[in-house]
């Protein structure tokens, strides 16, 4: 999990020089004056977002369900990992947009002071 938000943060830091030489004129998501680009980009974010904690309650019902019908320890520690391998995904669904939100304004990306990507 530390690894993912290190490596996105580097990521950020290493594409955000050639945005920085842009002015807000030339970015076709804040130059549209519908903002429809804008919406979307935040839409599909929130969808993602949404539809990923959804995915996680499935998952874990299906798992507590798998686990109570389960007889080797073997098998309720595979289910177990499965579990936090679930909760791994949806925290880091949860967190990239807002991390994008903060870091791109910190690092002047101009696509982060038209598009706001915290989904909640």
């Amino acid at each position: 999990m530390v690894r993912v938000v290190v490596y996105t943060i580097l990521l950020i830091g290493l594409l955000s020089t050639p945005a920085v030489a842009q002015d807000a004129t030339s970015n076709p998501v804040c130059t549209d004056d519908s903002g429809t680009l804008g919406n979307m980009i935040e839409g599909f974010v929130q969808i993602t977002t949404g539809l990923g904690i959804m995915g996680l309650l499935v998952v874990w019902q299906a798992d507590a369900l798998m686990e109570m019908f389960t007889l080797g320890r073997e098998q309720k520690a595979r289910i177990k990992e499965h579990k936090r391998g679930a909760v791994r995904s949806a925290v880091t669904l949860v967190v990239l947009g807002p991390l994008f939100t903060v870091g791109g304004a910190a690092m002047g990306l101009p696509i982060a002071e038209c598009v706001d990507l915290i989904p909640f």
